[in-house]
């Protein structure tokens, strides 16, 4: 090598290539010639997304503008945004309202409830019928686990208030068995046993057509090997079927937990009564009495603001616990 060339200077900063920065706007613009391509190409199937967002769009986002009632007062007939900013003076309202307080007592004790029970059946369920090989009988305990999902809840309530009633079949087994009867309906200590298990009846069948799916993609060749090793069934579950179907119960879990507060608004309101109120009683409910029956729209939009928030927190901490801990997440 001579010596010119080994004392060469090295090049200029603006000598060096720009292949860097000049692929950046190439990219973009092929990527934007990318999905006008595919939209041009499958706008049939994108068009299918119209109603949709549609729906998300009209009866989702929407309605979000009026979380400003929350800070303005509000009057029936008057400007749907409301007449005069009082900032948080219904914030300070329901935070010192004990009413308020009991009900969200009722409503983290029910959502608990809800949780514990609703959601790991449908995984026992479902591992157990895993386990069936008997197609007829697995079909038929599928179809009436989960024809209850299918019931309107109006029809789930009064059935539930029929078989609970003084008259009902539960109480008439009491009295075949030499018991008094007892108006279930009316004693706000049942009140909570009766809504989680009606919770239960109609939504564990249809939780477990979820994970079946999910062990439908497990490899049947990590069982063989499995066998081969000399693991039994439950070290075969441990260590095979619940790591498959894991994806599958953080999602679940995260989405049950995002509506933790948002306790089934409906079902209560048909099975609750004033004699139910020191247990039945919860958030939703107590919403609709005061924007309803009480006509106090603004004071109610605070509180539903204020369960929207704890259950966004509950949403974005359950899916940053589940990334960080089990690298499993919504996003």
């Amino acid at each position: 090598m001579s010596t010119s060339e080994t004392l060469r200077p090295p090049p200029e900063a603006n000598d060096l290539p720009t292949t860097t920065t000049a692929s950046a706007p190439a990219r973009r613009r092929k990527h934007h010639r990318t999905w006008r391509r595919a939209l041009r190409r499958d706008w049939q199937l994108y068009s299918l997304a119209i109603l949709p967002l549609l729906f998300f769009v009209v009866f989702r986002y929407l309605p979000m503008l009026g979380n400003v009632i929350a800070f303005r007062r509000f009057r029936p007939g008057g400007s749907i945004f409301g007449e005069y900013w009082v900032g948080l003076r219904y914030v300070k309202m329901f935070l010192a309202d004990p009413t308020f307080w009991h009900v969200f007592t009722n409503t983290v004790v029910l959502g608990t409830l809800t949780l514990l029970f609703c959601f790991p059946l449908p995984v026992v369920l479902a591992l157990l019928l895993n386990e069936v090989r008997a197609r007829k009988l697995k079909r038929l305990v599928q179809s009436v686990s989960y024809l209850p999902h299918f019931l309107s809840i109006v029809i789930v309530a009064a059935m539930v208030m029929q078989m609970v009633s003084v008259d009902g079949t539960v109480n008439q087994l009491v009295r075949a068995v030499g018991g008094e009867a007892v108006p279930f309906i009316q004693r706000p200590e049942w009140f909570r046993t009766i809504y989680v298990s009606s919770e239960v009846w109609q939504t564990v069948g249809w939780g477990t057509i979820l994970y079946l799916a999910a062990l439908t993609t497990i490899d049947d060749d990590l069982y063989e090997a499995a066998r081969i090793d000399g693991a039994n069934r439950w070290r075969q579950t441990w260590h095979i079927t619940l790591p498959g179907i894991r994806p599958t119960m953080v999602t679940l879990l995260i989405l049950n937990i995002g509506a933790f507060m948002a306790v089934g608004f409906e079902k209560i309101l048909l099975l609750y009564n004033p004699l139910t109120y020191p247990t039945g009683d919860v958030i939703s409910t107590y919403l609709y009495r005061m924007g309803f029956e009480s006509s106090n729209f603004s004071y109610a939009a605070a509180i539903g603001l204020f369960e929207s928030l704890i259950g966004l927190t509950l949403v974005l901490s359950a899916n940053a616990i589940s990334r960080r801990a089990v690298g499993t997440s919504l996003w």
